[in-house]
């Protein structure tokens, strides 16, 4: 897969590797033809999104061995549907994202300048 920018439009940077996170599990939020979730925000989990993502349907907290998913805390990051983290904008819970980190293919779903209202630089974020 060739290499992906991020919303910055600079070369994309990885997520997380621990956990490891990415629709194809390399620590990246890239997204392809197959990603039909288009996990393409690197966000750094809270309390308050993970309550409301449980909340609505999409359990985030709870681990489940048999997937490889070991369940996300607070603080941890982790590449979220762009449409996810659009619905946890709408009802007010919008977790930080990483802009470095952020898949361009994120802006189909909401702009560069909401998600900059949302974020704090990878050299910020440690």
């Amino acid at each position: 897969m060739a290499e992906q920018n991020n919303v910055l439009g600079s070369p994309l940077i990885p997520c997380s590797t621990d956990p490891v996170t990415g629709f194809y599990r390399d620590g990246t939020c890239r997204v392809g033809a197959d990603d039909l979730g288009c996990h393409a925000v690197c966000m750094i989990a809270t309390e308050e999104f993970l309550a409301f993502s449980k909340s609505v349907g999409n359990d985030l907290s709870t681990p489940m061995p048999e997937y490889g998913f070991p369940g996300l805390v607070p603080g941890d990051r982790w590449c979220l549907c762009a449409s996810r983290w659009k619905e946890a904008l709408d009802a007010g819970f919008a977790p930080t994202v990483i802009l470095e980190a952020t898949s361009e293919a994120a802006l189909q779903y909401v702009t560069r300048s909401i998600l900059e209202e949302y974020a704090l630089l990878e050299h910020e974020a440690d």
